[in-house]
Order: structure tokens, then sequence, then C-alpha cells
């Protein structure tokens, strides 16, 4: 049967071929989406964990972690509580470097744990009037100790070129906090607090005991939290699920149209099988079987569309710096599903229309 089921697609070449395209673009959105959340929850896991800390704090029921506010007044007393070592406040300034825009500028300590685990190349760290630069950064805008980089329409001297090993980190500066929080108008204020638990202390307990002193804040510690509070992932997990429904609606339709447009051209053929033994149900998978073949060419075709898709649509929106695809295996075995499965939702249809066909009718009409 699968020969047979190849020839018959080969028979129609034209036709498959655009069908299959169809389902491919379907199942490419589905791939790329899910490659880009992916990297969303990768991003979120360095994000929380900023300067090898333990857990990010933030402001509850913000939009996205990225925006929240905190008084810096919080480290102190955060200083006090025994589950915590050390807890450094950070500005988060995003989309201000015209030469970089998808850089992260982060305003810190320059005595805080974020900024003394930055290896320096070259240079030292921020002061007053100097921004440090990631080696990412350096590279791509060719930045030295003592050239200028402009933030938000300030320009300030490159004090020194470093490297973290985060790549978002890398790719963008720190400024000492006090700079950053004038750019941003957050003065005495923090976009999140990242901590360093004590030796010994339960990522758990100290999680409850710090959201029970600083009532609305949100403590999170792992990147799935971060990527479920934040408005973008929910966005596109709810988009990938909603194109995956519409995929599955429209590949389906054209997969139905082609398959039921072959059965009528073929009923004299398919009513001949019948008469020389082939029982109803193995007809039936037959159109079922080609329908699954169209798609999973459709599918194949998704998947190569779906990754450089996915690589182009981070480069449109100038997430590059912080965003990487994750092309996974359980991301690609999922659009290859949703192609299966329209070939076979596609091929129900039509495989019960030649189950209910005559045999001696189709031939007489293949007269």
């Amino acid at each position: 049967m699968p020969e047979l089921i190849v020839n018959n697609l080969l028979r129609r070449i034209g036709r498959t071929l655009l069908t299959a395209l169809g389902v491919g673009l379907g199942v490419a959105t589905i791939v790329a989406l899910l490659s880009v959340s992916d990297g969303l929850t990768q991003t979120a896991a360095g994000f929380i964990h900023l300067g090898d800390s333990d857990l990010g704090i933030f402001q509850a029921g913000v939009s996205d972690p990225t925006v929240s506010v905190l008084p810096t007044t919080l480290v102190a007393r955060l200083d006090r509580n025994p589950d915590v070592a050390s807890a450094t406040p950070l500005v988060l300034i995003v989309g201000k470097v015209p030469a970089s825009p998808s850089a992260f500028v982060f305003g810190a300590q320059v005595h805080g744990f974020f900024v003394r685990r930055l290896v320096f190349s070259s240079g030292g760290q921020p002061s007053a009037g100097r921004i440090a630069v990631g080696d990412g950064l350096a590279a791509s805008l060719h930045l030295r100790p003592g050239a200028m980089l402009r933030v938000d329409g300030r320009s300030f001297t490159v004090s020194g070129v470093y490297h973290s090993g985060v790549p978002y980190e890398d790719e963008g500066a720190v400024l000492p906090l006090a700079a950053a929080q004038a750019l941003s108008g957050l003065q005495g204020e923090a976009t999140t607090i990242p901590v360093q638990l004590a030796s010994g202390a339960s990522t758990a307990a100290a999680t409850r005991s710090i959201e029970r002193e600083f009532q609305g804040t949100q403590v999170i510690a792992d990147p799935g939290e971060a990527a479920r509070a934040g408005a973008n992932g929910a966005l596109i997990h709810s988009a990938t699920l909603v194109i995956i429904i519409i995929a599955l609606v429209l590949g389906a339709i054209s997969v139905t149209n082609t398959m039921a447009m072959s059965v009528l051209e073929r009923q004299g053929e398919l009513a001949l099988l019948s008469t020389v033994g082939w029982s109803a149900p193995r007809v039936a998978a037959l159109v079922i079987g080609e329908g699954i073949g169209v798609s999973l060419l459709g599918a194949a075709i998704g998947l190569v569309f779906g990754v450089l898709g996915s690589l182009l649509l981070i480069k449109l929106i100038g997430a590059g710096a912080y965003v990487s695809p994750q092309i996974t295996a359980w991301g690609l075995g999922r659009g290859l599903l949703v192609g299966v499965s329209i070939g076979v939702l596609g091929g129900l249809y039509p495989a019960w229309r030649v189950t209910r066909m005559a045999p001696l009718k189709g031939l007489s009409r293949a007269a």
C-alpha cells in the first residue's frame, strides 16, 4: 500500500505540492512560535538569576516583571532577613541605546554582588559619568575604555569592558545605580532586587518569608514562574494554542478538499479495487494514507521554514541580544504531530465517502 500511496500522490504532483505547502505554513508558524516561546523561558532563567542570584524580587501584579518598580529601602530590610546573605537593587533600562536598541542597560550599586562578579578585560567599574560595557556590545560597536556611548540622550565615557557569561549582560552595559535612576526617573526605586540566600537557607522558605514580610512583592525563583508572570510569554503561549487550532481546521479543510476531489476523479479505480477483493476499510485506509502522506510532506516543509522563521522573527523584533530561539526535539515533534493530525482529520470524510460507494456504481460512472 505505501507504494500505491506514493504513486497516487505523484500522479497529481501540482495539487499535492500546493496542499502540502498550505499545511507547511501552519506547521511553520507553530514551530516558530514554540521556539520563540521556549527562548523566552530561557531568557527568564537568566533574568531571574541576574548576578548569580538565587531569586529575584519584583512588584506583584505588573503585566511584565521587567517593568516592576520597587523602593530601594527594601534592601536594608532584606539584609536583616536571616535567609538572605545579600541583596542588591537593579534598574533595567531597555531600548535606550540608539546604536544597539536591543541592548539592556543595568543600573547597579558598584559595591553590590552584581558588579563584583563582572570580569573586566580592560578598564574598570562604572562610576559617575562613566559606563561599563559588555564585551559583546563592545565588539559590535567597536568600543573601548575612553570611548563614548549614548544612553537615552546622554553621553557616557566607557570605563571598562567586562564579561559575565550571560549573553544579554555581555550584550549590554552597566551604569551606577544613581545614574540609571536619574535616566529612568526612578529616583529611590529599582526594577528588581536580586537576592543571594544564606548558606543552608531553603528557597521555598525564603520565598514565603519575603512575600509575607513585604506585601505587594512577588518572589520568583523559577524561570517558569517568570514566563507565566510575564504578559509577553503568556501572549505567545495563547497565540500558539490559537494558531494550532486554526492550522488544524484550515489544514484539515485543505486536505479534505484535495482528497475529496481525488476520490471523485478516481471512483472507477477505487470501485475496481473493491471488486478485486479490497475491503471497504482497506480502501478507506488508502485514502487516509494519502491524506497523511500529503500532510507529512507539508510538515517536513513546515519544520524547515519554522526553524528559519523563528530566527527571522527574533531578528525582526530586535530581540537577538537577549532571546535565542530554542529548537528542541519536542518543539519539532509537536509540529510534526499537528501535520499528521491534519492528514488524519482531512482524510476522514473522503474515506467515509469511499466506504459508502457501491463498486458497480463506481464502475458505471467510470465507463
